[in-house]
């Protein structure tokens, strides 16, 4: 449903017992994701989660939010996309010793997620990744801030006009 409606989800979750929160992280394909988008993703959603009462049981609240700069990484797609950019990985199971890892993201080897921190480069498989996140750093920012300027219309688009 999501996708139908022009949306990437990045993460699902339902949280607490009493009082449950539904909390749905999507993009846009082109990444962005503003108030209005989230806005509009919010009244698709109420009104698909609506349509079928029994999809969820008992009262809950909606969330609908964008990744955010540090977004969470969830998808494999998104530790091949952020290469280059300094993450946090926590493993489900120990490996090598420890389960929590900080560095720069590599990319990928085949399903399994790469990473560099100091000299050591470690391969991390992607099923036993828990949680993982990328770390706000200038880098990161001065990324965000460009997307965000190629993702407005008409950004960098001039019209020169000349005398012929």
């Amino acid at each position: 449903m999501i996708e139908a409606a022009g949306f990437g989800l990045v993460r699902l979750r339902l949280m607490g017992s009493k009082q449950k929160t539904l909390q749905i992280m999507a993009e846009k394909p082109d990444g962005t994701m503003d108030v209005e988008d989230c806005a509009e993703l919010s009244r698709a959603l109420s009104d698909f989660l609506d349509a079928d009462p029994d999809l969820i049981e008992g009262e809950f609240d909606l969330e609908v939010s964008s990744p955010g700069i540090d977004r969470p990484l969830t998808r494999l797609k998104d530790f091949a996309r952020w290469s280059g950019h300094e993450a946090k990985i926590e493993l489900s199971a120990m490996l090598e010793g420890r389960k929590r890892f900080k560095g720069t993201l590599l990319g990928l080897d085949g399903s399994n997620v790469v990473i560099a921190f100091g000299k050591d480069r470690i391969t991390l498989p992607f099923a036993a990744i828990a949680e993982a996140k990328l770390i706000l750093t200038d880098k990161l920012i001065d990324e965000d801030l460009k997307s965000r300027e190629a993702a407005k219309p008409n950004s960098n688009v001039r019209q020169a006009h000349g005398e012929h």
